[in-house]
C-alpha cells in the first residue's frame, strides 16, 4: 500500500511508521511526504529516510480552500492509496475520489476533547480539568471537518490522580505509536469496511478488497 504521510511538526508519527515500515511490520511504503510548515523536523525525519518532501506552508495561504488546491494539484501528480494525517495542523480539504482514503489520529477518545484548537496539550489539559477517568487515542477516516469520521480504532487508559498533562501525554503517545501501524495494517489487508458512520473490521477469510475500502456501503 502506498502512503502520502501529512506533517506539520516534529515528524514522530512519520518516524514510528518508517521504523514499522523498516521492520517489515507495516505492509506499506511511503511515496512521499508534504510539511505544512517550514523549519520542522518531520522535514530532515522524511529526507534522511529518502523519502521526498513537498513543504508547502500553509501561512503563504488565503485560505484552507487554497492550500487544499495547491496540495490537490501535486496529489493527482503522484497519487497514492492512503493519506496518512500525522500531527497535520491544517484543515484539508482532500478530493472526492480520496473520500475513506484519508486517516487521522487524535489524543483523546472522538468525540470528547476535539475539534479545532484540541491538539498536543490542550487536549490532555482538557482532560485533567473535566476531571474524566478514562482517556485514550482515536485512529478515525477523515472528512472535511476537523477530528471527525468514521472511528476506526481507540483505546484507552486511565486518569490517575497523580496524573499531569505531561504524563497523560507520554502514555496516549504510547497508545498511538501502537494503533497506528495497527489501524494501517488492517486497510492494507483489506480488513475494513465503511459501513455509514460506522467501520467495521473484517475476519481475515472476509477481506477481499485490498484496498480495505467500501465508502458506498
Amino acid at each position: 500500500m502506498r502512503l502520502a504521510v501529512f506533517f506539520s511538526g516534529g515528524g514522530s508519527t512519520l518516524q514510528n511508521l518508517i521504523d514499522h515500515i523498516d521492520q517489515g511490520t507495516l505492509p506499506a511504503q511511503i511515496d512521499w511526504t508534504l510539511s505544512s510548515r517550514t523549519g520542522v523536523g518531520g522535514i530532515e525525519k522524511s529526507r534522511k529516510a529518502g523519502i521526498p518532501c513537498l513543504v508547502l506552508p500553509r501561512k503563504e495561504f488565503p485560505g484552507h480552500g487554497e492550500f487544499s488546491l495547491a496540495v490537490n494539484l501535486h496529489l493527482s501528480q503522484h497519487p497514492v492509496d492512503l493519506i496518512v494525517l500525522a500531527g497535520f495542523m491544517s484543515l484539508y480539504f482532500f478530493p472526492e475520489e480520496y473520500r475513506g482514503r484519508v486517516i487521522n489520529i487524535h489524543p483523546a477518545l472522538i468525540p470528547a476533547f476535539c475539534g479545532q484548537g484540541m491538539y498536543g496539550h490542550h487536549v490532555h489539559e482538557a482532560v485533567i480539568d473535566a476531571g474524566v477517568k478514562v482517556t485514550g487515542a482515536t485512529v478515525h477516516f477523515a472528512d472535511l471537518e476537523y477530528d471527525h469520521g468514521p472511528i476506526i480504532l481507540q483505546r484507552c487508559i486511565p486518569v490517575l490522580d497523580d496524573d499531569t498533562p505531561q504524563s497523560i501525554a507520554e502514555k496516549v503517545q504510547a497508545l498511538e505509536r501502537e494503533l497506528y501501524p495497527e489501524a494501517i495494517g488492517l486497510i492494507a489487508r483489506g480488513r475494513l469496511r465503511i459501513d455509514g458512520h460506522r467501520t467495521r473490521i473484517l475476519p481475515e477469510p472476509e477481506a477481499e478488497d485490498r484496498a480495505g475500502l467500501n465508502p458506498d456501503a
